[in-house]
């Protein structure tokens, strides 16, 4: 995972995949929080209290090794993946929140993503400088994360029509690209992989489980209708394994590091997919609200958050 293959080509998959979702963003994206504000405060609180609080207690429990552990938490510092905007509309929640929920933890994530994870270094690997975020890799993940993002919301309020016909290319690219990177990744680091997937597949498992448990148990009990629990419980079940990724490898430079988020990146889909089929059961269609606000556009995207890209709001 440290060939030119990742070091380049993961962070250019990612900066189309960012560039993408920011074609897919408005200004309402983010106003729309207004409409909504408990559940929007709710989830938040959840994203960025509770879990990592719940990561940290995990890596403990299952005794990771220092790196490993180090991963976690950056994992658990990273913003909701897109593909929750398709989990969501497949079980009937709040599909515009979900994408409010995605713009604002991005942005957010620029301060909260460096500070939890250079706690958890100065934790588990105490004197270690050479992996923390100083100041300048700080900067750096602004440009990763934002940097594309504020492009393309850029050009699509320059030229909408233009966005709107470089939303498909710019999607089949992110998933062309990525797809290679990723395959050309495991092909050269298989043996590191297959030697540390069974350590990391329950702790990736269970922090899956309980993450999608907690954002949906959690409004439900603070009477947050249900589509709006729906939405929350995927934007925070379901993780951005891709930034968590390129930030271990390429900004801290260390693949051990990337680890959880690869080996969480291939199981949270049929985590989340076994989830929502448990909560559509237990409390039937959930209709109501904006739940159903996007159901042609978001029906029609491929489910993979590899590709990471929000469907353009029509």
């Amino acid at each position: 995972m440290g060939s030119a293959l990742t070091t380049i080509g993961l962070p250019v998959a990612l900066g189309i995949i960012m560039f993408g979702l920011g074609l897919a963003l408005t200004p309402r994206d983010f106003a729309r929080v207004g409409r909504h504000p408990k559940a929007v405060i709710v989830a938040l609180l959840c994203q960025l209290l509770v879990l990592p609080a719940l990561c940290f207690g995990l890596v403990l429990w299952f005794q990771l090794p220092p790196v490993l552990a180090v991963g976690m938490l950056l994992l658990a510092a990273s913003p909701g993946g897109t593909t929750a905007n398709l989990y969501s509309h497949l079980f009937r929640g709040d599909v515009a929140l979900n994408i409010s929920l995605t713009a604002l933890n991005s942005v957010i994530a620029v301060v909260t993503l460096p500070l939890i994870t250079n706690l958890a270094i100065a934790y588990f690997l105490p004197g270690d400088e050479a992996l923390g975020l100083q100041p300048a890799k700080a900067i750096e993940v602004f440009a990763i994360v934002l940097g594309p993002v504020v492009l393309g919301m850029l050009v699509r309020w320059w030229r909408p029509r233009f966005a709107d016909r470089m939303d498909r290319p710019v999607r089949i690219a992110s998933i062309v690209i990525l797809v290679v990177v990723i395959a050309g990744a495991i092909v050269s680091n298989l043996d590191l992989l297959l030697e540390n997937f069974g350590g990391l597949a329950g702790i990736t498992v269970l922090f899956c489980v309980l993450s999608l448990t907690i954002g949906f148990v959690v409004p439900r009990m603070l009477r947050v209708d249900r589509p709006q629990s729906i939405a929350s419980s995927f934007e925070i079940g379901i993780h951005n394994a891709t930034l968590a990724i390129v930030i271990a490898q390429t900004v801290i430079g260390s693949v051990e590091m990337s680890l959880p988020a690869a080996v969480y990146g291939v199981l949270m889909f049929f985590v989340a997919l076994g989830f929502g089929f448990l909560i559509r059961g237990r409390g039937g269609d959930g209709r109501g609200g904006e739940g159903r606000s996007r159901p042609v556009e978001v029906a029609a995207e491929p489910a993979t958050d590899a590709a990471g890209v929000t469907p353009p709001e029509r």
